[in-house]
């Protein structure tokens, strides 16, 4: 709203402004994982404690870790990026309410844009991780697959942590999104689904060390 207050011309030089910043910034970052979830995911939560074990995990082998910079899930992300001693990003927005910065940031970006947000996360992300979240969660989750699915990015490991909160979706888009025709079979393979931290590892690692040979290809082919 705050945008009424000025003309267009200057909005599309802050739009501008937050594209060149997080070019600039995250444009050296090493492979890295986003991972999605709630802004009121508590500390004791399992939830919470799967994130950060998997963010410790992810920064361990070597990726960077991003995520929306705010309390919650993006906390417990950020966090264990940090105890993994990986680079832990967090992509902050600014909003009425949730949204606090974690203290957990060794590189942190503000936006006040979420379609610019949402072009950092797809564009410095080798795979998504959605946790149990809301709105915002569903949102990432559905945007990252619609892009897949378009051919608008190149496929990567989108994975869902957490069966039961999960699964009710998924077979929701199975008994009446697929059953009208409205996707195909080979559109619910881009989903994954597991309650197994090391498993999701285990997909990160097999898809960075695939796109890194693809790299390799397109050098050698770019040669005299």
């Amino acid at each position: 709203m705050e945008d009424l207050k000025g003309s267009e011309a200057w909005r599309i030089f802050r739009i501008i402004s937050e594209f060149t910043e997080g070019f600039e910034k995250l444009g050296t970052l090493p492979f890295a994982i986003s991972i999605f979830g709630s802004a009121r995911t508590q500390p004791g939560d399992a939830a919470y404690q799967a994130t950060e074990q998997l963010a410790c995990r992810l920064a361990e082998e070597g990726f960077a870790v991003i995520s929306g910079g705010g309390p919650g899930i993006m906390e417990a992300a950020n966090k264990g990026a940090r105890t993994g001693g990986g680079k832990s990003v967090g992509l902050n927005i600014m909003l009425p309410q949730e949204q606090t910065p974690n203290p957990y940031q060794n590189l942190s970006l503000d936006f006040r844009y979420f379609f610019v947000r949402k072009v950092m996360f797809v564009k410095y992300s080798m795979g998504y991780v959605c946790m149990p979240g809301g709105f915002g969660t569903l949102d990432e989750f559905f945007e990252s697959l619609t892009l897949m699915q378009t051919h608008k990015t190149f496929p990567m490991p989108l994975v869902l942590y957490g069966s039961e909160f999960w699964g009710g979706l998924l077979d929701w888009i199975r008994n009446y999104v697929l059953k009208y025709g409205l996707i195909t079979a080979e559109d619910l393979d881009l989903i994954k689904l597991t309650d197994d931290v090391e498993e999701i590892v285990a997909i990160m690692k097999y898809h960075r060390d695939w796109k890194a040979h693809q790299v390799e290809i397109a050098r050698s082919q770019q040669l005299p």
